[in-house]
């Protein structure tokens, strides 16, 4: 049975197409912005969002989580407008890991990276999804701060809310 990796799937789905939709608005020439000299770079997060499909997904189809070997297709690209593509692709890769897996496999246990156990199920949910949305959100405001528009990911945006009129006395 497969029917809570359909459904995962599904969702994981949506969410990415929400993140090309962002990924697709970075103002191109911003690759560098870096608001604060201690966190990534408006590219760097952007890709990290990759990161997290790619490393998750390979440690839980090899049943082990390493960092001493990148997986295919990991390396960042240096412009905004490959972002999309390129993102597209490592996700693509960690769609078909996760693809195979069936509802008993989300039981199994795996040590990540953190040195906690973790049930594949919880891996799936809590460090892929819940973790991209996360960094999906900073991403957002990183946007904003650079003078993009973000996509309308969880309602409308500001510039497609109606203005409240005031009455001044």
């Amino acid at each position: 049975m497969k029917l809570e990796v359909q459904e995962f799937s599904k969702l994981w789905a949506r969410e990415t197409d929400g993140t090309l939709d962002l990924l697709r608005t970075l103002p191109v020439d911003h690759y560098d912005f870096r608001p604060d000299s201690g966190g990534r770079s408006l590219g760097e997060l952007a890709w990290h969002l990759a990161e997290v499909d790619a490393y998750v997904s390979l440690g839980i189809e090899r049943g082990e989580f390493s960092f001493a070997s990148k997986p295919p297709h990991l390396d960042r690209p240096r412009r905004v407008e490959d972002l999309a593509p390129a993102y597209r692709i490592v996700h693509d890769d960690a769609v078909a890991r996760v693809v195979e897996l069936d509802d008993t496999d989300l039981y199994r246990e795996i040590r990540y990276a953190d040195g906690r156990q973790w049930r594949v199920r919880d891996l799936l949910w809590q460090r892929l999804l819940l973790h991209h949305i996360h960094h999906r959100g900073q991403l957002t405001l990183l946007c904003r701060l650079a003078g993009g528009v973000p996509p309308a990911l969880f309602g409308r945006r500001r510039e497609e809310t109606p203005r409240k009129v005031t009455a001044t006395a």
